[in-house]
């Protein structure tokens, strides 16, 4: 199969946004991205949305809110798409699949959520939606207490690495200083995210207010082109791979800390490009807890099992390390909008390839690997892009 080109994109900030909702965070950012593809509304063939919602808005229907913004667009088929933190990737995939059935030529992708006007215990019950309620749903800490549960899980396997929890959250920190397009730009030291303290609590033994990303509001576009029309366009970049694994909802039935899901997809997407993980200059990862991503290590092939403190204590993920990874800052300092997040890891990675990551910009970068998952580990996406032109 021969994937579609990203061609364009458009990105708002992360983080409080004065929009009211989401047709006008969606709004903020379609003509952008159309203007950055270098083509018309009258060019697009399909538009594929990605909402999480749940809760999040009365506002159903989301695919219907771009042609609000945008009256050129009002004929557009369009769809929207839902897979918990994983939602802006399936409607990625599903608009390269409509590409790749010759169903259309040119596609628009928007992700998009509005979370901050929600109140706080509202928004943890919403986010329990992504996982497997009739057990997990007491969670009282909401989402991060079924990842404090698998960091705890963790720790009795390999002992308590918490300061590399810390580490790796310093890490995206710092990096995300550098992107103007970050929820957070300050920079936390090691010592700062590994103390407890009232500004930097437990919020689910072990996880602390630092090992967790953050309610955001935010919207990201992306055009992608089939490969002839890209041809023609100013950018072009290629999907060397792209796959999808998914595992079971239930963290009862499967062992939650060997992330075999992730696992399967990075080997797969590694193979279909002909690559192996140490082939790519960056990797923008699914830090929702930065116990996920320690555990991302082990399952994209940079260590064994019960291995991955190795990695960030070694330097390999800074940004001047052996494979940067989350140089845009991840979802621990750039935000988490959940609709948008697979989006905005797919224009992050597009940006630093085309050498258009101003501050971010890793020197050289050629290869980027993308990883998206939906839940704890249920829906995972990884995509390998380069630049074609």
């Amino acid at each position: 199969m021969q994937h579609a080109r990203i061609v364009g994109w458009a990105h708002t900030p992360f983080g409080k946004s004065e929009a009211p909702g989401l047709e006008a965070l969606m709004a903020e950012v379609v003509p952008g991205a159309l203007t950055h593809a270098g083509i018309g509304a009258e060019d697009v063939d399909g538009i594929f949305v990605g909402v999480y919602n749940h809760g999040f808005s009365s506002q159903a229907f989301e695919a219907s809110l771009v042609a609000m913004g945008l009256d050129a667009l009002r004929h557009v088929p369009a769809v929207r798409m839902e897979n918990a933190c994983a939602t802006g990737s399936a409607a990625i995939y599903a608009a390269l699949d409509n590409i790749a059935a010759g169903r259309s030529k040119i596609a628009l992708v928007v992700g998009a959520e509005k979370m901050t006007a929600t109140p706080l215990a509202e928004v943890s019950d919403i986010l329990l939606t992504a996982s497997y309620r009739e057990e997990e749903g007491g969670e009282p800490a909401g989402f991060a207490g079924v990842f404090g549960r698998i960091a705890q899980a963790y720790f009795q396997q390999n002992g308590d690495r918490s300061e590399e929890l810390a580490m790796i959250a310093s890490k995206n920190h710092k990096n995300g200083v550098r992107n103007p397009l970050a929820q957070m730009r300050k920079d936390l030291s090691v010592e700062f995210c590994n103390t407890i303290s009232d500004k930097n609590p437990y919020v689910a033994p072990p996880l602390r207010r630092t090992d967790c990303s953050l309610i955001s509001d935010g919207a990201v576009a992306l055009v992608l082109a089939d490969a002839e029309t890209a041809a023609g366009m100013e950018r072009a970049i290629a999907f060397r791979a792209r796959n999808q694994v998914n595992d079971i909802l239930a963290l009862s039935r499967r062992d939650p800390t060997e992330f075999a899901g992730p696992r399967k997809v990075w080997a797969k997407s590694l193979e279909e490009a002909g690559l192996s993980i140490d082939d790519l200059d960056l990797v923008e990862t699914h830090d929702c807890f930065t116990i996920a991503e320690m555990i991302e290590y082990e399952a994209m092939g940079l260590a064994e099992r019960g291995q991955g403190h190795r990695v960030i204590r070694d330097g390999i993920t800074r940004r001047d390390g052996r494979l940067p990874v989350n140089p845009s800052g991840g979802l621990k300092a750039r935000g988490h909008p959940v609709g948008a997040t697979g989006v905005s890891q797919h224009v992050m990675a597009a940006m630093q390839l085309m050498g258009e990551a101003g501050e971010m910009q890793i020197e050289g970068a050629g290869l980027a690997g993308v990883f998206n998952m939906g839940g704890a580990a249920v829906a995972n996406y990884v995509s390998i892009l380069e630049r074609e032109k």
